[in-house]
């Protein structure tokens, strides 16, 4: 049957994730989620194989983790609510349906996820990716308003506000831009507090190891630097 428009599509980044994506896929709640697309960046070791056999669409999006959770949005063109989580297993699918009750509920335009606030794991997330949330989400506090604790992948908004945003972010600074741009946009936002796992199988491609960290680190503060100025700019001509 095919998804009906106003749905829910969940968007997957996925890139060398084979030993997981099958059973993130196989665990989504069906009755909630409508489609499920499992945007590839260049796998090599089978995870659209895996996606495809669990029951997901695949795309073949490109380098970037920005640009595939953005190629899968726009693929899902008949869907009202985009979820986006990550491939690894870490994310526990039983939040979705919390997610897009908020959205739906007409009181909420962005709902996030937060590992701080909720279960974590022992090993399932490092003290850095800790602390970087907290200081991007106080920094984000200071100048816009709206205060998160953690820069989690896992969320939920609307395809429409989504597309709306103009993110320009391909790469691992998806994330943070969408925080900022949807906080200085004023919308209303809540943080969920999460359960998180450990990743089921491969490797973080930004918090393995500190020949992943540094350069994750140096995207996210080139991000918000230049989208600081960005915006700025923006607001000075209203």
């Amino acid at each position: 049957m095919p998804p009906q428009a106003g749905g829910v599509a969940v968007v997957i980044p996925a890139l060398n994730e084979s030993e997981s994506i099958a059973a993130v896929v196989a665990g989504l709640p069906r009755p909630v989620v409508d489609r499920v697309i499992v945007a590839d960046g260049g796998s090599t070791d089978g995870t659209i194989a895996q996606a495809r056999r669990a029951g997901a669409e695949t795309i073949e999006a490109g380098r970037g983790y920005g640009r595939a959770c953005l190629a899968g949005a726009q693929a899902a063109d008949d869907a009202d609510i985009i979820v986006f989580m990550d491939g690894d297993g870490a994310d526990d699918p039983a939040a979705i349906a919390n997610m897009v009750a908020a959205i739906r509920s007409g009181r909420y335009d962005f709902v996030i996820g937060s590992r701080a606030r909720g279960k974590r794991e022992r090993g399932s997330m490092a003290s850095h990716q800790i602390l970087s949330g907290l200081v991007a989400g106080a920094l984000i506090g200071l100048f816009y308003g709206v205060r998160y604790t953690d820069m989690c992948a896992y969320r939920a908004i609307r395809r429409d506000t989504l597309l709306a945003l103009g993110m320009r972010e391909l790469t691992y600074g998806w994330n943070l831009e969408m925080q900022m741009r949807v906080a200085a946009a004023r919308m209303r936002v809540i943080e969920i507090p999460i359960s998180c796992r450990q990743r089921r199988g491969g490797v973080s491609k930004v918090s393995g190891n500190l020949s992943a960290v540094l350069p994750a680190a140096a995207v996210l503060i080139r991000t918000f630097l230049r989208l600081f100025l960005t915006l700025r700019r923006a607001q000075a001509f209203k």
